[in-house]
């Protein structure tokens, strides 16, 4: 027997939601509203949460699992919860032809929660693409674009989950340099962190937007330049979140460590390395010495 078309109306559906790395981050300026203008680097890893959409005749819900599950609280999983948000929104968008069901959507919370890798903007991000495709909604790009522009800054770069330079408040999306093979090294000490706290904390002028090449031929070509930019937020996050310094000069350490730097407003801090052998055993070592840290290798998607 064979079975020519899946019945999405009957079927769980699955959607990732990949970490989301800022390998540098400007802040460049300051809107009158108060936003704050970016200019950043971003990169997605094979890390990430993992979005099931179960359908069913009950109201839609939310249900928590994996290592950061519990982690969001109690009330994580209500009206709240940004990949409620994005539901919410896109059955409003659905169109007569669309058949929008109830049922369950299960969030395998496998990244640190408040961790500067975007989880829950890449969660959001994964229900518009997961939801759009079950329910047959047949909402275009652009509108999911503007959608996503509505539930956070990180949401669109989410929505597109690949190597991108991303500007304005985090709606200006460009094509960024072709990135060389190499292997990374994701690292969160544990602590949740407030990005408004960072915002709050963080004193100085702005930083010029970051002037980047096509390409690299190699990891070290990419270093040399990341290494003339900056995370504008580090400092800040680092008086919020003492232990992230600790977490930097770790990976700084590894063998064959080429740049440790922090990703978004932290906590998370990453390593780069040549290759993704060399990521693997640091992150073999630094989660021997480390019990407590969350730990990931692997190689830029």
């Amino acid at each position: 027997m064979t079975v020519d078309v899946l019945d999405v109306a009957t079927t769980t559906l699955t959607e990732i939601a990949p970490a989301k790395i800022n390998l540098y981050l400007h802040v460049t300026g300051r809107r009158p509203d108060g936003y704050h203008l970016l200019d950043s680097l971003v990169v997605f890893a094979g890390a990430g949460d993992v979005l099931h959409y179960e359908p069913g005749t009950e109201p839609l819900h939310l249900k928590l699992e994996g290592r950061f599950g519990r982690a969001l609280g109690a009330d994580a999983a209500g009206a709240d919860n940004l990949v409620m948000k994005a539901a919410a929104v896109l059955r409003d968008l659905a169109g007569p032809h669309a058949n929008v069901q109830g049922g369950c959507l299960v969030l395998e919370k496998n990244l640190p929660v408040a961790s500067g890798i975007g989880g829950g903007s890449a969660d959001a991000a994964a229900a518009l693409r997961l939801l759009n495709r079950a329910w047959n909604a047949q909402v275009d790009e652009p509108t999911l674009f503007r959608v996503a522009e509505t539930l956070g800054a990180d949401v669109p770069v989410c929505l597109l989950s690949q190597t991108v330079r991303m500007e304005g408040i985090g709606e200006t999306l460009t094509p960024a340099p072709r990135l060389p093979e190499c292997g990374l090294v994701l690292v969160n000490c544990g602590q949740a962190v407030s990005t408004p706290d960072v915002f709050r904390k963080r004193t100085g002028d702005f930083v010029p937007r970051a002037d980047l090449p096509q390409s690299w031929p190699n990891s070290a070509a990419m270093v040399a330049t990341l290494k003339a930019q900056e995370n504008s937020l580090e400092t800040p996050a680092c008086s919020v979140c003492p232990p992230v310094k600790k977490v930097l000069a770790d990976i700084a350490a590894q063998p064959d460590c080429q740049l440790a730097r922090m990703s978004g407003s932290g906590a998370t801090c990453f390593g780069v390395f040549p290759t993704v052998e060399a990521a693997r055993e640091a992150a073999d070592r630094l989660a021997e010495a480390h019990a407590a840290w969350w730990v990931w290798d692997g190689a830029l998607v």
